[in-house]
C-alpha cells in the first residue's frame, strides 16, 4: 500500500489539471462525519447473512463486477436504484434463489446468463466484461483454492494489504495506471473487497488501516464540490457536458490520484481515522441530492 500512496503523492505534485486545496483540509477533516449512514445503504441488495463461505462468495463475486460506472447511464436501472445497487440487487437475488455460483460455474459463465440475471441487454458491452471478470475469478478460486471462496480470504493470513495485493494481481481485479513514467497501482476493487469482507465479518485484519481510499469517480466528485479538489475549468466543462474521460489519460489519473492524496491528508487531520473510514464517509455524502445533481466524471473501464 506504500507504493500506492507514494505514487499518488508524486502524481499530485506534478498534476496540471487537478489540484488539492491544502489550506482547506484541516477544517474539512475536523467537520467530516465519519461512519456510514444506514439510509445510504441498501439492505436488500447487499448480503450480510449466511455462512462464511456464502458471504465470501457473495462479496468476491460482487466486487469482481463492481465496475462500469461509465456505462451506468445506459443500463436498465431498478426503480429508485443506482447502477451499482441495480447490479448488486441482481447478484443478491441470484444468491437468494439459487445459492452462490460455484467456482467452476463462474469459470464458464457467459454474458447471456449474466444479462438474464441482471435484466440487461445481453449485447450490452458491460455484460461481456462482467462475464470475463467472473470467469477469471472462478478460475483462480477453482484452481488455487479448491473451489473455496473463503480460502482466498484465509490465504491473506489476517492482512488486508496481503489480500488486496493478491486480488490485484488477478485480471478480475486489475487496476493500475501510468502517469509520466510513474506506475500507479490503485487496486480500487481489490482493496474494497477486503473492506467488504471485513464489514461482513468474513475476515478480521490487523492492518486494515493500511488500505488507501478506494479510488473511483464519486469520492473525487464529492471532494471537488466540497472545495477540497480543484479541477481545471476546461476539465469541469467536459464533465458537465457529459464527455467521457478516457481511462488512463493524464487527467483521469490525476483525478483519482489527487483524491487519494487528499484523503491521506484528511486522515492526518483525524488521527483516529483511516483512509477506508474517510472513503465510506465521503461515499455516503455522495448519495445526497446536491452531489447527484451535478455531473461527475465518467470513464468506461473495469477499474471502477
Amino acid at each position: 500500500m506504500t507504493e500506492i500512496r507514494t505514487a499518488c503523492a508524486r502524481v499530485a505534485q506534478r498534476a496540471r489539471q487537478v489540484s488539492i486545496e491544502v489550506q482547506a483540509i484541516p477544517a474539512y477533516a475536523e467537520g467530516l462525519q465519519l461512519g456510514r449512514d444506514p439510509q445510504a445503504c441498501d439492505g436488500e441488495a447487499e448480503q450480510t447473512i449466511g455462512t462464511r463461505e456464502q458471504l465470501a462468495a457473495f462479496w468476491l463475486t460482487l466486487d469482481a463486477i463492481n465496475f462500469g460506472s461509465g456505462w451506468f447511464p445506459t443500463l436498465r436501472k431498478r426503480q429508485g436504484r443506482s447502477g451499482y445497487f441495480t447490479i448488486a440487487l441482481g447478484v443478491r437475488e441470484r444468491f437468494d434463489s439459487r445459492g452462490p455460483w460455484s467456482a467452476e460455474e463462474l469459470a464458464e459463465i457467459d454474458a447471456a446468463e449474466l444479462a438474464d440475471m441482471l435484466a440487461q441487454d445481453p449485447r450490452h458491452e458491460l455484460m461481456a466484461l462482467f462475464a470475463r471478470s467472473l470467469r477469471d475469478l472462478g478460475s483462480h478460486v477453482a484452481d488455487e483454492f479448491e473451489g473455496r471462496f473463503a480460502g482466498v480470504v484465509d490465504a491473506a493470513e489476517g492482512s488486508a494489504a496481503r489480500l488486496a495485493t493478491l486480488l490485484g494481481g488477478w485480471e478480475s481485479f486489475a487496476d493500475s495506471s501510468s502517469y509520466e513514467g510513474i506506475s500507479v497501482p490503485f487496486f480500487k476493487r481489490a482493496q474494497l473487497a477486503a473492506a467488504d469482507l471485513r464489514r461482513a465479518d468474513v475476515a478480521s485484519f490487523s492492518d486494515f488501516q493500511r488500505l488507501t481510499m478506494f479510488a473511483d469517480n464519486l469520492v473525487p466528485h464529492v471532494l471537488r464540490l466540497d472545495g477540497v479538489l480543484r479541477f481545471d475549468p476546461r476539465l469541469v466543462g467536459r464533465i458537465n457536458r457529459g464527455e467521457l474521460i478516457e481511462h488512463g489519460s493524464p487527467e483521469e489519473v490525476e483525478i483519482r490520484a489527487c483524491a487519494l492524496r487528499a484523503v491521506e491528508l484528511i486522515v492526518a487531520g483525524r488521527p483516529q481515522s483511516c483512509a477506508a473510514d474517510v472513503d465510506y464517509a465521503l461515499w455516503t455524502c455522495g448519495q445526497q441530492t446536491r452531489y447527484k445533481a451535478s455531473p461527475r466524471h465518467r470513464s468506461r473501464c473495469t477499474a471502477y
